[in-house]
């Protein structure tokens, strides 16, 4: 069996006519129980320290489940007439670090090109990192090869973006959910089919849908199957990559009250990867800002949409409806110029100075130009890198971009519980 293009494995689905890989299921003696992860608490987030790895006040504690430090995925160019290679490369993450703990969701967020799902992919191993370390429950999964990697694919599985080209169409529901069961020999036939029927149920799909081809399910209900696959091995982390971009508007909240709930009864951890930002805002405690293969901003889920402390993430917010009209009105829509920089060549210094609104209204700095800004803590568990962070409050920009009383509303929205 061979793996879906672009990377259908770790639990994710295989491409029409292939069969997900092996590493993409189960270890022998993997927990088959939905409710073998035990019960976790999910809270409103708050506030903590350190540079991209603390857990905010009222977020689950504990040690953290995965750590990544200086992750890097760089894609060689082939060189002219597609002979041999160039010798430049596509810095597609470039130096990212993180932390999540059992029962948390982070958000990733930034447009398209940031590096977000290449992020996600490298950290659950469907694309092999160039450089840094990622440590899954204390297990370097970086390096892992072979067995001892395949072994590990069970606690950490993908939802995938597309829910109409991630199902294989030529087998049946049952059959997609249960082949990781299958592969590893999890059980006999009838211990399979009972997990499959639990599973389906868990997720709102009728039991008798097993013997049912995907083309004869809605996207919503497509998504909700992914969903079930990702949860047969009963994981610690699934990374959910764009999981309700491809769905209708009225589906949406469907998928992420389920995302809330799972994660509620099951305790595992979320890495969201989305361009919806008030999605993120709903099922996230903590957001990362990406922007060309970066961390620029990662701070509890209500700070930063309250106050943003990157002129980028001020722009992405500028864009994101807010649905009350007497606020939206008076909102200022900040318009970046052109389009995100070639990551086989970015810009000196600071990469987004090119298309930063601050950079200009400081006059061109030329410490922008000349000098990266690290991922620094600016406040409680809000980190920044930005040079110029503390000019970004109270800029007609910063303000505009929430309108008139938005940023008091935004702090009392409820957090994922």
């Amino acid at each position: 069996m061979t793996p879906a293009p672009g990377g259908a494995a770790a639990g994710g689905a295989a491409a029409p006519g292939a069969s997900a890989a092996p590493d993409a299921s189960a270890a022998p003696g993997a927990s088959a129980a939905p409710g073998g992860v035990g019960q976790a608490a999910v809270t409103a987030p708050g506030g903590a320290a350190a540079p991209g790895t603390s857990a905010a006040p009222g977020t689950p504690v504990g040690e953290p489940l995965l750590v990544v430090r200086d992750l890097a995925v760089h894609f060689p160019l082939p060189g002219s007439f597609g002979i041999g290679r160039s010798g430049r490369v596509v810095k597609a993450v470039d130096g990212v670090s993180l932390e999540l703990r059992k029962g948390e969701t982070l958000g990733l967020v930034g447009e398209s090109g940031s590096g977000k799902t290449t992020t996600g992919r490298a950290i659950v191993r469907l694309l092999d990192p160039t450089a840094g370390s990622v440590r899954f429950d204390g297990v370097e999964i970086a390096t892992l090869k072979g067995e001892r990697l395949r072994r590990m694919r069970p606690r950490f599985q993908m939802i995938f973006q597309d829910p109409y080209s991630s199902l294989n169409p030529r087998m049946t529901v049952g059959g997609i959910v249960g082949e990781p069961l299958e592969i590893h020999g999890m059980g006999d036939a009838t211990a399979r089919r009972a997990r499959v029927a639990e599973l389906l149920d868990l997720v709102g799909i009728p039991g008798q849908a097993v013997n049912r081809y995907p083309h004869e399910f809605s996207g919503g209900q497509r998504q909700r199957i992914g969903v079930a696959r990702a949860l047969s091995l009963n994981p610690d982390l699934i990374v959910a990559d764009e999981p309700i971009s491809a769905l209708d508007v009225s589906i949406r909240a469907q998928i992420l009250k389920l995302l809330e709930r799972l994660q509620a009864e099951l305790g595992m951890a979320y890495l969201v990867v989305a361009h919806d930002l008030a999605a993120v805002r709903r099922i996230s405690h903590r957001v990362a800002v990406m922007y060309l293969g970066r961390i620029v901003e990662m701070a509890p889920t209500k700070p930063l949409y309250a106050a943003p402390r990157h002129p980028y993430t001020v722009a992405l917010l500028s864009a994101v409806p807010i649905p009350d009209p007497a606020v939206q009105r008076d909102r200022r829509r900040i318009i970046l110029t052109g389009e995100i920089p070639n990551p086989s060549s970015p810009p000196p210094g600071c990469h987004f100075h090119t298309r930063c609104w601050l950079y200009q209204r400081l006059g061109t700095p030329e410490r922008c130009r000349t000098e990266a800004p690290t991922l620094a803590t600016v406040a409680s568990a809000h980190d920044v890198a930005c040079h110029y962070t503390d000019e970004v409050a109270g800029t007609a920009e910063a303000l505009g971009a929430r309108g008139p009383g938005a940023a008091s509303g935004a702090t009392t929205e409820a957090a994922p519980t």
